[in-house]
């Protein structure tokens, strides 16, 4: 049996490890893989894991003996899966392994950036110590309006640490989520996005990318924002219309922003669009590692090989995400 792993940048030495261990050949190759060379490594290959390398029409059909793709995350867009159902390969990811993981991450960012703590700790690290003084002076997130856009898993997670913990009032948008579920978390459902957002001291990002809610924050919505409002998105790029919300920032309307999450992906420092937010103490910017935890690592490594070994020794291959797209194969697949 061969195996191919994509985004070898993303080190998983233990799922390396299992697959050896089987017996796997296990070849792994950089995220930044030509089409055509990947086409060319996938041709013998019986198993193909992936995270962000796009596995398309053309990859699918150069491999001639796949018998499944596995995302080793959450997120399937940059997979062609009705290609991969043409042929009866069952694809399939993890879904469950971070929930709580990346929820406290996008807490973390709002309360660092309600707290200026990344501009104090520089200052300290400069200076040693800080007096009080307006340009310290923090905010509460306590008895403030957070808004959550995506009430899956995560944004469910991130519901009751603002709710609970902090006593915050939460609105939520989601068109697939009923208010009366929201309601069971503590969140007051909000039926139009762009009159949430005129509401809200802090806003999370938590829904899934699909054509209907790529850059979904686009200038529209940000004008909508106060401009003291922090904006916080761990879950898609995609989401934000990186533009508009550059042009935001360096015209001082809005509060703050947080980001791990970015429509191209490595950030870089110069020449890219989210280049000018480095450096501002009004921004962090961190590299898409909301999921990275020891903990969640080790979830993600289990599940992982779990659903390899069943592809690899024929069973149906468990699908645990409620995703549509995934709910729509019919071929060497079981349901959870």
């Amino acid at each position: 049996m061969k195996a191919i792993r994509t985004d070898r940048e993303l080190e998983c030495p233990d799922i390396d490890a299992g697959l050896r261990a089987r017996g796997v050949d296990l070849v792994t190759l950089p995220a930044d893989i030509p089409q055509e060379e990947l086409m060319r490594e996938v041709a013998e290959a019986d198993l193909l894991l992936m995270c962000y390398t796009p596995i398309t029409a053309p990859v699918i059909a150069a491999a001639r003996r796949l018998k499944g793709i596995v995302k080793y995350g959450v997120g399937i867009d940059a997979i062609d899966i009705p290609a991969a159902m043409a042929r009866g390969i069952p694809v399939v990811n993890v879904p469950d392994y971070a929930q709580e993981t990346v929820a406290e991450a996008a807490f973390a960012l709002m309360i660092a950036l309600a707290r200026r703590l990344p501009e104090i700790g520089r200052a300290m690290e400069r200076d040693g110590w800080l007096w009080p003084e307006p340009r310290w002076l923090g905010r509460d997130i306590a008895g403030a309006t957070v808004g959550l856009i995506g009430m899956g898993k995560i944004g469910r997670s991130m519901a009751r640490m603002v709710s609970a913990g902090v006593r915050a009032r939460v609105l939520g948008f989601d068109p697939h989520v009923e208010a009366s579920a929201m309601a069971g978390h503590g969140v007051e459902k909000a039926h139009d996005l762009h009159a949430m957002l005129r509401q809200c001291d802090f806003v999370s990002l938590h829904m899934a990318l699909s054509p209907s809610t790529r850059h979904m924050i686009d200038r529209a919505a940000l004008a909508c924002m106060k401009p003291s409002a922090v904006l916080v998105n761990v879950s898609r790029g995609a989401l934000v219309d990186e533009t508009a919300l550059v042009e935001a920032m360096l015209a001082g309307r809005l509060g703050g922003v947080g980001l791990d999450v970015y429509e191209e992906e490595p950030l870089a420092k110069t020449g890219h669009t989210l280049s000018p937010l480095f450096g501002r103490p009004d921004a962090i910017l961190l590299p898409h590692l909301a999921f990275f935890t020891a903990e969640a690592m080790q979830r993600l490594t289990d599940d992982t090989l779990a659903r390899c070994f069943e592809i690899l020794d024929g069973k149906p291959v468990e699908i645990r995400s409620h995703d549509p797209r995934l709910r729509a194969q019919e071929s060497n697949v079981r349901f959870a």
